[in-house]
């Protein structure tokens, strides 16, 4: 494990908002093997996933809160990259997720991956964020006009993470 790696942990549970082009910058640490690399963005929407389709204001989210269980989830997250180590060839991954409220057009998790080529970046980055919204221990509650309420885990989430040979049990 090189040193960068000590200096910035693979997995970073944050308030804060993060800023993709210095993480990217982290990953990579003079790494001269790096030919790709591939980042997701995860945003909050303005509606529910049941209802983007919807224009009146019943799936309208005026906010999100992300709670998680320190230590916990860092653990569960480490477990997935030390996963995503072993099916693909990768030199680095680094997970940020937030927690906290949060509002329509806030970055919630950034999910970036290394590798020497495109198609092994692009696959762990993807891998991850599938195993990242059925199994890691964060729970999500949106406020609407209608009131607060928590959200499920989507069967198409857990199919997502079978693909993968992962059986998801969330929803």
């Amino acid at each position: 494990m090189s040193s960068t790696a000590f200096a910035h942990p693979r997995v970073v549970i944050q308030t804060a908002d993060f800023d993709l082009g210095q993480e990217v910058a982290r990953l990579r640490a003079n790494d001269a093997r790096v030919g790709a690399v591939c980042s997701f963005i995860g945003t909050v929407r303005d509606r529910n996933g049941a209802s983007t389709l919807n224009l009146d204001t019943a799936g309208s989210v005026q906010s999100m809160e992300l709670e998680h269980y320190p230590g916990m989830t860092e653990r569960s997250i480490e477990a997935m990259i030390d996963e995503a180590y072993r099916r693909f060839d990768i030199f680095g991954a680094r997970v940020i997720h937030r927690v906290g409220l949060l509002r329509p057009l806030d970055q919630i998790v950034l999910v970036v991956v290394s590798s020497a080529h495109r198609g092994e970046s692009f696959q762990a980055c993807e891998f991850l964020m599938d195993y990242l919204k059925t199994q890691a221990p964060f729970w999500k509650k949106e406020q609407t006009p209608d009131g607060a309420r928590w959200v499920d885990a989507r069967v198409s989430d857990d199919a997502a993470l079978a693909r993968w040979g992962i059986a998801g049990s969330n929803a």
